[in-house]
């Protein structure tokens, strides 16, 4: 690895969003280099149960953007990252993250790996996808299954 000017730092919320998001403010801090901070709220996709019946009015995808805002507010404090580098969106996660990754130009996108082993791995994780599809440097860090 060598310096890096601009992190991505991808989070899903998880208990180990913190010990990923340590690591990655850590390394931008080592090389002085700016990180923005992403989650990625998978679209809610609602269809009538029966022809002819609509789906209520709930509006489900507005309440996970405002609990991921709020959530992302929440750990940027913890991480010390401002807010003008926090970025909720909604997609693919993995579509989002490497959309993001070269809007930006960022050199290095940091995520968490769960260690997904056999069979799992041959679906695909958004790690492994990130990973593959990426045109810069990809850090996934370990973190305990």
């Amino acid at each position: 690895m060598g310096t890096y000017q601009h992190v991505l730092l991808a989070v899903d919320f998880s208990k180990e969003a913190d010990h990923v998001g340590t690591r990655a403010v850590a390394l931008a801090q080592e090389w002085g280099a700016r990180i923005t901070l992403l989650h990625v709220v998978a679209p809610v996709y609602q269809e009538p149960i029966y022809e002819g019946v609509t789906t209520l009015p709930l509006d489900i995808e507005a309440q996970l953007l405002d609990s991921a805002r709020h959530a992302i507010a929440d750990l940027a404090r913890r991480l010390g990252v401002p807010e003008a580098e926090r970025r909720v969106e909604v997609g693919s996660p993995k579509t989002v993250i490497l959309g993001t990754a070269a809007a930006l130009g960022v050199d290095l996108i940091v995520l968490g790996s769960h260690g997904v082993h056999g069979l799992g791995l041959l679906l695909g994780s958004t790690a492994n996808g990130v990973l593959h599809g990426a045109r810069c440097d990809v850090l996934a860090v370990r973190v305990p299954s």
